[in-house]
This record gives structure tokens, C-alpha cells and sequence, in this order.
């Protein structure tokens, strides 16, 4: 299919192995960091500059959750459809290195795999690679997930 709608609207059928796709700027700044962290991840690291500077990150960093809840909403924001019918899970999550404040994130997600399912035939299930990289080109987190699509073509 060479002119597939928008992401946005994509049924399970427009989606294929091996496209991928970038987007999204998240700035970050470390007063987002420390109150997200006050309220789910109150570890030192990410609420308190001063105990922070004597850790081995050597400055407040992000909660991994953090991460994961920045990435969330840049995907919502950029790739998830209309037609998504949520997730069954994940089969892989790393924090391979530390967000901070001033970094500025981008996504971006691979389809691995697509099929549809055999039990509910009216949704497909995608494999996806997702992964968030700083303004420096560095992984800071990856995730592979599934997820449930309708099909536009539901029998």
C-alpha cells in the first residue's frame, strides 16, 4: 500500500514489519523530574539534588517510570492509533542510561511483527521496537510491546 493514511487512523492492515517511524521533542527539566519522582519514585537520586550529587549518577536523574510515562504520552501523541484497543504487555524493558534535566528526548518505534489474531479476528496483534534517544543520540530507553488493532477488514 503506497498511500497509507496517517498513523493516527491506521487500521491493523496499513501497519507492516520493518516500518519505522521517528518523532516527537520532550524537553526535560529537572523540576519535572523531582516532582514526578515526589509523587511515584521517591528514591534520593530523583528528588534531591544534593544526596543526588554524591550518587553514582552524580546529578538528579529521571525515574525509569518517568521515562517510560515521557515515551507513553509521545507515542499517544504521535503513533498510537484511534483503532488501538490497548496492549496485552511487554516482553523486554532497559534504562540502558540516565535522563536529566535539559535532555531532550525523541522517539522512535519499529514494527517487528504483525498478525492477525486467530481468536478475535476482528484485531491484529503488532510487535513493536521502541526506543527513546537523548539530543546526543543516546539510548536511554527501550521497550518491546504488543498491541491490539482493529482490523478495517473485520471477518
Amino acid at each position: 500500500m503506497t498511500n497509507k493514511p496517517p498513523l493516527k487512523e491506521r487500521f491493523f492492515e496499513d501497519f507492516e514489519p520493518g516500518e519505522s517511524f521517528e518523532f516527537g521533542e520532550i524537553h526535560v527539566s529537572e523540576e519535572g523530574i523531582i516532582e514526578f519522582a515526589k509523587n511515584y519514585d521517591p528514591q534520593s537520586f530523583h528528588i534531591d539534588p544534593v544526596a543526588a550529587k554524591k550518587s553514582i549518577y552524580g546529578s538528579v536523574i529521571a525515574s525509569g517510570w518517568h521515562t517510560g510515562s515521557m515515551m507513553m504520552r509521545c507515542l499517544v501523541d504521535h503513533f498510537v492509533s484511534e483503532n488501538s484497543m490497548g496492549s496485552p504487555g511487554i516482553e523486554n524493558l532497559r534504562w540502558p542510561h540516565p535522563v536529566r534535566g535539559g535532555d531532550i528526548l525523541r522517539a522512535k518505534v519499529t514494527i517487528t511483527s504483525a498478525r492477525r489474531s486467530r481468536s478475535k479476528p476482528d484485531r491484529g496483534i503488532l510487535v513493536n521496537h521502541s526506543a527513546l534517544y537523548n539530543q546526543d543520540d543516546v539510548m536511554v530507553m527501550e521497550i518491546t510491546s504488543s498491541s491490539f488493532i482493529l482490523c478495517r477488514d473485520r471477518a
